[in-house]
């Protein structure tokens, strides 16, 4: 039995409403952008070959993937001065192994 000077309403369940779906859709977006946009880099592996293994600074690197070189860099590919900065090192690498 609730007294006069109680302050005790009967209040109505919480029901979602339509910003409260939309409030969920853009956190739920945004987990879902943070999950994706921190996963492993997917890159060519460098092929296992005595040149590669011996090719330890950018300048033997651009010697064949350079413009005119035997095999360019695709279209798009960045200019980044670390090669194994993005692609796996192959097996028996000479240089520095990424930490």
């Amino acid at each position: 039995m609730a007294t006069e000077g109680s302050n005790q309403e009967s209040r109505p369940a919480w029901k979602p409403g339509k910003r409260d779906a939309i409030f969920f859709a853009v956190i739920a977006a945004v987990i879902l952008l943070l999950v994706l946009g921190t996963s492993e880099r997917k890159t060519k592996p460098v092929p296992v070959d005595a040149v590669h293994q011996q090719a330890t600074t950018r300048a033997a690197c651009m010697s064949c993937h350079d413009a005119d070189g035997v095999k360019p860099r695709p279209v798009g590919h960045t200019q980044a001065d670390q090669c194994f900065q993005c692609h796996v090192q192959p097996e028996g690498w000479q240089g520095v192994m990424k930490k």
